[in-house]
């Protein structure tokens, strides 16, 4: 490779290579004109559907101008005119489009449109323009002012804003600025040496802002009046679920729903029912902006169905609606709830006062049951526990939608406590003269105790020092142990013991043995 010559190999593999570079450029061309006919399309689909939903406003407006030509007929007229300005330059875009593709085979066929001749000859005479590129210019010139004109001196300024932004054809020389600085014509800027399925695309842009400004005009025309029924101005949200309470875990299905609540909406009347009674307008409901607002109270624990129809009036004609919802009632809590670990016990030999429910779900819904378990009222349950050391309470209930709800709770049993002897109400240990203790009530107590039980004396043994013990029956000194009372000295400690000791409505519980009480004589 003496003085910089290649060999033959390396002049082929260069060659290769820009064959290459060609045909990946060749590639890149063609997605180009894909991308652009594919977008044409998308256009002229949404242009279609904006059509329709155009001629729907149009349609309103002309039922409310023919209903109401006093508040409505200028404005029909103006919208009249919009549409005539827009109609007829839009089909004129057609007819340039069509002319553009007449020659191709398949008008889907993108690759094929990447020459320019079309629009160059059709618009361009050397540096001038030909009649049909002056027509193009005079087009787009015409709709803007037309628009413009056709629309209140004082109102919809935003939309002639975007009227004249959107048809623009440069500045007061009808020139656009290039990336170099320089100037050009604004019809060759945006036409001149483009491919056909550029242009293609960018007409038929031109057709969606004619479509566009079209819907603006109309939806402005009717600001205040048509616009109140189609736009979100006057509308509210709510929520609407398939009940009114939802437990932790369970999936949310409720809607955000939105409402109209202008006096456009307002119910002309309604017959209503609650749980099959009839409601009274004024006094149970009343008819607002909206719909219905209700009076009614809340009624007892339990679901609730509210049932019937509401009727609009629209053109003329009565519009039912019906009504078939339900809401749910749960007592008011008045309390808190508080709970300690490991502290539920039931005392056996005593009715153990309890309260059971499910939050949520009505007392008339939930049921519980255990050995020894009885229910009095509502949420009010008595628990009388037999033998054993635990006990389980089971509880059940129904969620509104059906779902079964159940847990099971274990409580310890435990005897009541042992009780304390006393004397004149003292336990322990006493002093007192011996008149008094002669006269005095042998008696027994559960200090401490949760329950307020009534506990009687039915026998106790008495001991004097020095004295045979004395063995009493019933709650007071018999002769024989006022006898032995008597041969005591002063500061002696009489002992009452072995206390029999008895709960007044539940005989047959044996209490535990009682405790003694000491009594020391002061005279």
């Amino acid at each position: 490779m003496a003085g910089g010559k290649q060999s033959p190999r390396q002049k082929m593999v260069n060659l290769m290579y820009l064959i290459f570079i060609a045909m990946l450029a060749l590639n890149m061309s063609k997605e180009v004109l894909a991308a652009f006919g594919l977008m044409n399309e998308k256009l002229e689909t949404s242009n279609a559907k904006m059509t329709e939903n155009n001629l729907a406003f149009f349609e309103g407006l002309e039922t409310k101008a023919s209903e109401n030509s006093e508040e409505y007929g200028v404005l029909f007229q103006n919208a009249q005119e919009v549409s005539r300005l827009s109609t007829e330059y839009f089909t004129y875009l057609e007819d340039l489009k069509k002319g553009m593709t007449a020659e191709v085979e398949d008008p889907k066929d993108y690759v094929v449109m990447d020459k320019s001749d079309y629009l160059d000859n059709h618009f361009f005479q050397g540096d001038n323009l030909t009649p049909e590129g002056q027509k193009f210019l005079d087009m787009i010139n015409n709709y803007r002012e037309g628009v413009t004109k056709a629309l209140p001196a004082d109102k919809l300024n935003d939309v002639k804003e975007a009227v004249a932004t959107r048809f623009s054809t440069g500045g007061e020389d009808g020139k656009v600025e290039k990336r170099d600085g320089t100037r050009q014509d604004w019809i060759k800027y945006h036409y001149e040496g483009y491919p056909m399925v550029a242009s293609l695309a960018q007409i038929t842009q031109l057709q969606a802002d004619i479509k566009t400004t079209e819907q603006e005009v109309l939806k402005g025309l009717l600001e205040g009046n048509l616009t109140e029924a189609v736009s979100l101005k006057n509308f509210a949200t709510t929520l609407a679920a398939s009940k009114s309470a939802f437990y932790s875990g369970e999936k949310y299905d409720g809607k955000i729903i939105i409402s109209k609540t202008d006096k456009t909406s307002t119910p002309v009347k309604a017959d209503l029912t609650m749980d099959g009674r009839k409601l009274a307008e004024g006094k149970d409901y009343k008819l607002e902006a909206g719909g219905i607002q209700l009076l009614v109270g809340a009624g007892a624990a339990g679901d609730h169905e509210i049932k019937g129809t509401m009727v609009f009036m629209q053109d003329g004609e009565e519009i039912p609606v019906e009504i078939n919802n339900s809401f749910a009632t749960i007592n008011k809590p008045n309390s808190a709830v508080i709970s300690a670990d490991k502290m539920n016990v039931v005392y056996r030999g005593v009715a153990n006062p309890m309260t059971i429910s499910i939050p949520g779900i009505p007392d008339n819904k939930v049921t519980a049951s255990a050995p020894g378990l009885s229910k009095r009222s509502g949420s009010k349950y008595v628990m009388n526990p037999g033998t054993g050391r635990t006990v389980s309470i089971r509880a059940n209930g129904t969620l509104p939608d059906g779902t079964p709800v159940g847990s099971t709770t274990e409580f310890r049993i435990k005897d009541i406590p042992r009780p304390s002897g006393t004397v004149r109400g003292e336990a322990g240990s006493a002093k007192m003269p011996r008149r008094n203790l002669e006269i005095a009530t042998i008696g027994a107590l559960l200090d401490d105790f949760d329950f307020d039980l009534n506990i009687g004396v039915n026998g106790f043994k008495f001991k004097v020092p020095g004295q045979p013990t004395v063995v009493v029956n019933g709650n007071k000194l018999n002769a024989q142990a006022k006898s032995a009372l008597k041969r005591a000295k002063r500061g002696d400690a009489v002992q009452i013991f072995d206390i029999n000791a008895y709960i007044s409505n539940n005989r047959s519980y044996k209490l535990k043995k009682v405790s003694p009480v000491v009594v020391e004589l002061t005279n």
